[in-house]
């Protein structure tokens, strides 16, 4: 089913907002949302509404939490998110760093104790659109067994980067440290659909094609995923003094409960450097001669980080966002579903 993106957005808010939360910080959640789905990441879109909306019901996410930030320095500041929405924090964090590196040059904004945040590129973006350049990392439950282990320790732990040109392309570059992350598992699992044997193991550490059998993810790359896991760990995890590793809360087990998981912004402003109208100009350069580069057999062009989605979102606003019908049901329902979810399994269903 296709659905017109204002109509998608007005869906997702009106069922956040019904699940709890303010009109303000439901807005926000759509926003970030919206934008998944329409950049074609629908794995942190609205499929994932039905989770919040069963959080925030329970109670696992505050309504009206009590932000504050702590400015430690010049450029760094501490977030405390209350375990309200980590969409809302993370976007007010952002906005706060953005604001820092602008006077300061370069910010760097912990946030911690939220809940999950969803798809990072949206806030590295926000950075972009204001001309500057940025790097956002988080963490997520233990779902990743490390390299030449067989049991999960780590998250999926995503990296997300944007910087602007002088033109209005940008780069952005978001991935999960894993070869997908588990939002691409619930999709399949979604659409019944099976998964490459490559991307994660069943509970036996044997690789699966089954999306409904996956125990643990694998990292991307082996040893270089498994490093980039753990780093980006310690910069949202024990930088900020929340749980980390195999101590991180599960998404889905006790949803009356918060997560207290943390995420790191880092914004640096180009005009302290080599200087704004220089590095954007640059950037356009860069991605000119990308696109100059003869395309190997079976492609037709060289792509930038970030040229495909923005191709997709182009689309979408033409012709409508693609989504599933049994989650189209779910949005346009009365209902906000209480079981679900929250179980003692470590995914969800």
């Amino acid at each position: 089913m296709r659905v017109k993106k204002a109509d998608l957005h007005q869906l997702i808010k009106d069922k956040i907002q019904k699940a709890g939360l303010s009109e303000e910080h439901a807005g926000i959640v759509s926003d970030v949302l919206t934008f998944a789905d329409a950049r074609g990441i629908h794995s942190h879109g609205a499929m994932r509404v039905e989770y919040y909306s069963e959080r925030i019901a329970k109670g696992g996410i505050t309504n009206d939490p009590t932000f504050s930030f702590n400015q430690t320095a010049p450029s760094c500041g501490m977030f405390e998110g209350d375990n309200g929405s980590g969409f809302v924090a993370a976007e007010k964090a952002m906005d706060l760093a953005i604001e820092m590196a602008k006077k300061n040059g370069v910010a760097v904004v912990g946030v911690r104790n939220i809940s999950h945040s969803g798809a990072l590129a949206y806030y590295v973006e926000r950075a972009a659109a204001q001309d500057m350049v940025a790097l956002s990392v988080c963490q997520s439950d233990p779902m990743v067994v490390p390299f030449g282990g067989s049991e999960p320790y780590f998250g999926t732990n995503p990296i997300a980067f944007a910087a602007p040109s002088n033109d209005d392309r940008v780069i952005t570059f978001d991935m999960a440290t894993t070869v997908q992350a588990w939002g691409k598992i619930l999709h399949a699992r979604s659409k019944k659909e099976a998964i490459p044997d490559t991307w994660a193991v069943d509970a036996k550490g044997n690789p699966t094609t089954d999306s409904t059998a996956v125990n643990a993810l694998l990292p991307i790359a082996g040893p270089k995923g498994y490093g980039l896991m753990m780093m980006v760990d310690v910069l949202s995890g024990i930088l900020l003094g929340v749980p980390f590793g195999k101590h991180v809360s599960s998404m889905y087990h006790d949803l009356s409960k918060g997560r207290e998981l943390g995420q790191l912004h880092i914004v640096i402003n180009p005009d302290f450097f080599i200087g704004l109208d220089v590095f954007k100009k640059n950037i356009s350069t860069m991605l000119d001669e990308l696109k100059e580069i003869s395309p190997s057999p079976g492609f037709t062009e060289v792509n930038y980080p970030g040229e495909r989605g923005r191709a997709r979102e182009k689309n979408y606003e033409e012709n409508g966002i693609e989504i599933v019908d049994d989650i189209y049901e779910y949005l346009v329902s009365d209902d906000i579903h209480y079981d679900r979810y929250d179980h003692k399994n470590k995914f969800a269903e």
